[in-house]
């Protein structure tokens, strides 16, 4: 009966939430109260998918739920990207009969990274995804490697690991593991040979710590490397990138399977080949998946289209304490062939909790925007003159910049652009208050 009322409440509280668009977390978080061990009672099926890391968890959830249900399978997944606990049990329950019996053929988790060791402590993955481990909101989540520390407690010898070969961190998981999945690129076209980013977070081994090399770059301390002290190095990859055409907008995977792009970059082939990995793990042929797969327009907000007046533009939401994760937006619009306008948004740093900290901005490589085509920068929100001040340290002339702490009147400034393609880059938190102008 317990179990029967917990379920029940949370599905009421899931539906009436879900009305004003409260709907995601709080239904699991009183379930928890009402039943600490509720998801040690719930009978799931045959896959239990986890996808984590610090950035691409919700792009690489979103399309290996696209994949699955346009071959067939019924996927109960967080598509409101609610990933800590109450979130995955609103998840759970949300899927399960009132007897306490998930209905989908496979259940798909986002899951965040520092906690998921609270969510898996009742429910073990058959498949855990580990994208990456980068810098990531210092005040939050402090280095990498204490990420690492926080994550090891929630993998258990019964799950089967999918890693990025790439990541040093991220394949140190694999230590003493017996079953696991590599995923990652072979030297591409796109490569270079020395470090461009502003830090070297790959400099040492994450197992002795000596000092580590590397044969390629693909981007930040993603590659290929190995340690020239205890021989660690980078695992032969079992799904892999074998090249990509980031002009024409191509890559492929495995040698045969050809993905057109929608977003042209490669840490979002990352998520992509993430995804149709884990297709393939459960059984779905992989000219398939890349038919499913090419141009696929991701849901989930984080890349955005518009039109001002004449111009043409994108949004890419960047997480702000992120720094790969904007070095990765600002390559886009440093890659462009055709003259473009770059807008870059902080005016709140974090949407959970209130922080001036913008010691961040120095990591992020804004110096890929001195490039010809980049015609004009604005610098808008809050932090622009923080974003001034990082900008002064870099060669690009100061004429190209602009500053404007009102985003209305930095978006009045966009508008008289002529014929230029926009890039806005900013953050979840920030987003909205640029297209709420549109």
């Amino acid at each position: 009966m317990k179990l029967f009322f917990t379920i029940l409440i949370c599905k009421l509280l899931r539906f009436f939430g879900g009305l004003i668009g409260k709907g995601s977390s709080l239904p699991g978080q009183i379930a928890l109260k009402l039943c600490p061990d509720i998801l040690s009672r719930i009978s799931l099926p045959e896959y239990i998918i986890a996808v984590t890391g610090s950035n691409g968890k919700t792009s690489t959830v979103e399309m290996i739920a696209h994949i699955l249900t346009t071959n067939g399978y019924s996927v109960a997944w967080n598509k409101e990207g609610s990933n800590q606990i109450e979130g995955v049990t609103t998840l759970i329950l949300g899927a399960s009969s009132l007897k306490g019996k998930v209905k989908a053929d496979i259940v798909l988790i986002e899951s965040d990274e520092r906690f998921a060791q609270y969510t898996f402590k009742y429910i073990t993955p058959t498949h855990y995804v580990i994208t990456n481990l980068y810098r990531d909101q210092l005040t939050r989540n402090g280095h990498p490697e204490w990420v690492f520390e926080a994550l090891s407690h929630s993998i258990y010898p019964a799950t089967q690991l999918i890693l990025n070969a790439d990541d040093p961190l991220v394949s140190l998981f694999a230590e003493n593991m017996e079953d696991v999945i590599w995923f990652g690129a072979d030297e591409l076209s796109t490569d270079v040979k020395q470090l461009r980013s502003v830090y070297n977070d790959g400099a040492y081994c994450p197992r002795c710590k000596k000092s580590m090399k590397y044969s390629t770059y693909h981007y930040n301390h993603i590659g290929h490397y190995y340690c020239t002290s205890c021989g660690y190095k980078r695992h032969d990859t079992d799904y892999t990138i074998t090249s990509v055409d980031l002009e024409a907008g191509e890559a492929v995977i495995n040698g045969k399977d050809k993905i057109s792009l929608a977003l042209k970059s490669l840490y979002n082939i990352y998520n992509i080949l993430a995804a149709y990995t884990v297709a393939s793990i459960v059984g779905i042929d992989g000219e398939k998946i890349a038919a499913d797969m090419s141009n696929y327009v991701m849901k989930n907000g984080r890349v955005v289209t518009f039109d001002i007046g004449t111009n043409k533009g994108m949004l890419l939401t960047s997480k702000h304490e992120n720094s790969i994760s904007y070095d990765q937006s600002l390559s886009m619009a440093a890659n462009d062939k055709n003259d473009c306008c770059v807008m870059i948004i902080v005016d709140a740093v974090s949407r959970k909790y209130f922080t001036s900290d913008v010691s961040w901005l120095w990591d992020i490589d804004f110096e890929k925007l001195d490039t010809p085509n980049v015609h004009k920068i604005i610098l808008a929100g809050k932090y622009c003159n923080d974003l001034a001040v990082r900008f002064s340290y870099t060669d690009i002339p100061e004429e190209r910049i602009a500053i404007f702490e009102d985003i209305d009147k930095a978006y009045d400034a966009l508008s008289k652009e002529n014929n230029e393609f926009i890039y806005v880059i900013t953050c979840f938190s920030d987003k909205n208050k640029f297209l709420s102008l549109l």
